[in-house]
């Protein structure tokens, strides 16, 4: 049997004698490689695809965060002219309410509007070419050797989008095993939840390598994926994935309708989201970090809570703010903006990168930045999983894997630095 699963022969037999066949009917006349041939001779190369695939990625990271900034800025403006006609009103607290809570909260999301939609449009076109399922297909030799379905790929791609619906899509995956490690590492592919984060960090402590730092946190979730994928395959699961086949499509000029329609589809989950759960989340913590009326954030409820849970996160370097930033992540990643600017006590993204450059290190913010990454994305995508796996045990399983993970990787992060000379 040549060491073949049987599942691998049967299509591999089926296409030997489709092609016997086809030699025997089929006339050929000699002609040119077309274009599409040409280009997968580069685009699916042995040596040069992978690279070229993660240029391609950086290439679309770079170009969402420069034009996307103009953007950013006039959102950023436009809720802070309003929270300053807000904090007018006679009432202290409705003050308070309406100009930090309220316009504080939203402004802090919306103005990631811009990164989140471009970043979709750059994606759009790079699915629109045909390019994505190349990708697809580029990745399948890694990830067997991982222990994943190249299907999962796919998955794993739309990830980078929200995690929600990548986890639905599992359902293409016939093999329950190839399907289980696919969910439980899907979370760690950065969703569009995270960015807003590694850019008020990144832009706050990185300087100049803002970018690379970002780019650097996709890298990060997909190396650690492939890794985790592994060791489920060896430990929890065992055998070997099941084989992938898919047909690439063509090679096409991208219309600009099918880009926007994509761009559009996947972002506007970002605005609702922030006209429901991020809009509920700022409010509860400007009441959180507001009352007692008078005491000050540190001695607030949100600060009683930081300092709690401050020494567990003490080694890694991160303060109360930054623990309860990230306790208030568990409801969705965005919220841990919202909740670094209600904490400082500003209203502007500007303003919280210019206390975060004067409290953190980059070594600080980089472990910070892994830590979002690594752990948990949301509640939505607590109950996602429990919905696909039917299962609490795998869903409180992943929970408790992606906690301990995120302290490990950041706790390495920052000795790694420390050694390195960068503390």
């Amino acid at each position: 049997m040549s060491g073949k699963s049987f599942e691998a022969l049967i299509p591999e037999r089926r296409y030997e004698v489709a092609s016997k066949i086809t030699q025997r009917v089929v006339k050929k006349r000699e002609t040119r490689p077309s274009i599409s041939d040409a280009l997968d001779q580069v685009f699916l190369h042995k040596w040069l695809g992978l690279p070229i695939f993660f240029a391609m990625l950086w290439a679309a990271f770079r170009w969402t965060f420069d034009a996307s900034a103009p953007v950013s800025d006039a959102i950023d403006a436009f809720f802070s002219w309003l929270g300053e006609i807000a904090a007018t009103v006679p009432n202290e607290v409705l003050a308070s309410f309406l100009s930090d809570g309220l316009c504080g909260g939203l402004g802090f999301v919306l103005v990631f509007v811009g990164p989140i939609f471009f970043l979709f449009f750059a994606l759009g076109l790079l699915e629109d070419s045909g390019y994505l399922a190349r990708a697809a297909f580029l990745m399948d030799r890694l990830m067997h050797r991982f222990g994943m379905h190249g299907r999962s790929f796919i998955c794993m791609l739309m990830g980078f989008g929200c995690n929600l619906p990548a986890i639905m899509s599992t359902r293409t995956i016939a093999d329950e095993k190839d399907r289980l490690t696919t969910i439980l590492v899907n979370p760690l592919m950065s969703c569009s939840a995270r960015l807003p984060v590694y850019v008020v960090v990144a832009g706050a402590v990185m300087g100049q390598y803002a970018s690379a730092a970002v780019f650097s946190m996709y890298v990060l979730g997909l190396a650690l994926a492939l890794m985790m994928a592994l060791l489920f395959r060896r430990v929890l699961f065992g055998g070997e994935p099941s084989p992938f086949i898919m047909e690439l499509p063509p090679y096409s000029k991208p219309l600009m309708r099918n880009v926007f329609i994509y761009m559009w589809e996947r972002g506007v989950v970002f605005l609702k989201k922030a006209a429901t759960i991020l809009l509920a989340g700022a409010l509860i913590l400007w009441f959180l970090s507001t009352f007692p009326w008078g005491a000050g954030v540190e001695n607030s409820y949100a600060g009683l809570l930081g300092h709690a849970i401050e020494p567990l996160l003490r080694p890694l370097g991160f303060d109360w703010r930054l623990a309860v930033a990230l306790f208030f992540g568990f409801m969705a990643k965005e919220v841990v903006v919202e909740a670094l600017g209600i904490l400082y006590g500003v209203e502007e993204e500007e303003a919280v990168s210019a206390i975060l450059a004067n409290s953190i290190t980059p070594l600080t913010g980089y472990a910070f930045m892994a830590f979002t990454l690594i752990y948990i994305p949301c509640l939505a995508t607590i109950g996602i999983i429990r919905s696909e796996t039917g299962s609490w045990r795998w869903t409180l399983f992943s929970v408790a894997y992606l906690l301990a993970l995120a302290y490990i990787v950041s706790a390495l992060i920052v000795a790694l630095g420390h050694l390195l000379g960068f503390g």
